[in-house]
């Protein structure tokens, strides 16, 4: 019985990804007319300098966007992921201007540390059935604390040549790209073929369901939640190499743009439905908008409106396609 039930959150799981497809495609062509549209009105647009530098500026926004998603369709939310970022890219960035310490230490750290805050949140939520965001809320304000405490609001100088990750190219594409493309290409195929990935869905889609087949909750979500650690510790490098200096305070726009690259990439924030694929499309859409407005003279304090927008319209779209499948049955 359980498994003639797991068979069946199998398919459901591929019938709701082969729908999501079609929100992928709407990216794409959005992204296609948005830049079709700046191009006609500024050529310029379509230099490669200008290409490269909105796909190396989406990467580190992609890479956490699909642990973010990882944790969305799980039924769960991270608002600790712009303090974690903070937090991983000061200690690779220490370790880098340490003496004796070598560079791919500085590299691997913040995926170690990552792993390990994200298995005490997953605890947290998992085991304590403490809910999600009151838990990296918590998070949130312990690791923006301890990194002033740390720092004391300076900056982290003198990065050694070899730590600039992000800066590097190969075959003229900047090595943040390769990162972008390979990890969603890998996250894509394993949560859609994977059992692990797919259980992500059904607890996220249906818990009690996903129980009753004999799929453990608690050990789901700290998968989840480690991913989410790793993917953030790998943004946190592409962050803090992608400059000549490390910055005290991480960006304040930044958790609304993962979570805005995520929802407007098809991640139900309802849970049990989206792609790597697609949060990745969303954080390149947002870039792209962003650049779009720069070359059209309008005022960068827009893009936050934008952003808003853009995810108001597709949680309605995806409530209203929710209600039509559950009128339809």
């Amino acid at each position: 019985m359980a498994t003639n039930t797991l068979s069946l959150n199998a398919r459901v799981v591929r019938d709701r990804l082969t729908r999501r497809l079609s929100q992928e495609y709407v990216l794409m062509i959005w992204l296609l007319l948005l830049t079709a549209v700046t191009t006609a009105t500024n050529t310029r647009f379509l230099e490669k300098r200008n290409i490269t530098t909105i796909l190396g500026d989406s990467s580190y926004v992609a890479v956490a966007a699909i642990g973010m998603s990882m944790v969305i369709i799980s039924g769960n939310i991270d608002v600790s992921v712009g303090s974690m970022i903070g937090i991983l890219a000061t200690v690779s960035g220490r370790l880098a201007i340490a003496h004796g310490v070598p560079i791919t230490v500085a590299y691997v750290s913040p995926l170690v540390c990552g792993a390990l805050l994200g298995a005490a949140v997953g605890f947290m939520v998992a085991y304590l059935r403490i809910p999600a965001i009151v838990v990296t809320l918590g998070m949130m304000s312990i690791l923006q604390g301890v990194l002033i405490l740390w720092t004391g609001g300076e900056w982290i100088y003198d990065l050694p040549d070899t730590y600039k990750l992000a800066q590097w190219s190969l075959l003229g594409v900047p090595v943040p790209v390769y990162f972008m493309v390979t990890l969603t290409i890998l996250a894509g195929l394993w949560m859609r073929y994977s059992d692990t990935g797919r259980t992500i869905y059904a607890v996220g889609g249906n818990s009690e369901a996903a129980r009753l087949a004999g799929i453990s909750r608690e050990r789901t979500l700290m998968t989840v939640f480690i991913l989410n650690g790793v993917m953030l510790g790998i943004a946190a490098v592409l962050f803090a190499t992608q400059r000549t200096s490390i910055q005290s305070t991480v960006p304040s726009e930044l958790l609304l743009l993962i979570i805005s690259s995520s929802v407007i990439g098809g991640v139900s924030i309802l849970g049990g439905i989206g792609t790597a694929i697609g949060s990745t499309l969303g954080a390149v859409l947002l870039r792209t908008i962003n650049a779009s407005m720069l070359f059209a003279g309008i005022s960068q304090y827009w893009l936050g409106a934008v952003q808003g927008i853009l995810i108001l319209l597709t949680v309605l779209l995806d409530l209203l396609r929710r209600h039509r499948q559950k009128y339809l049955k």
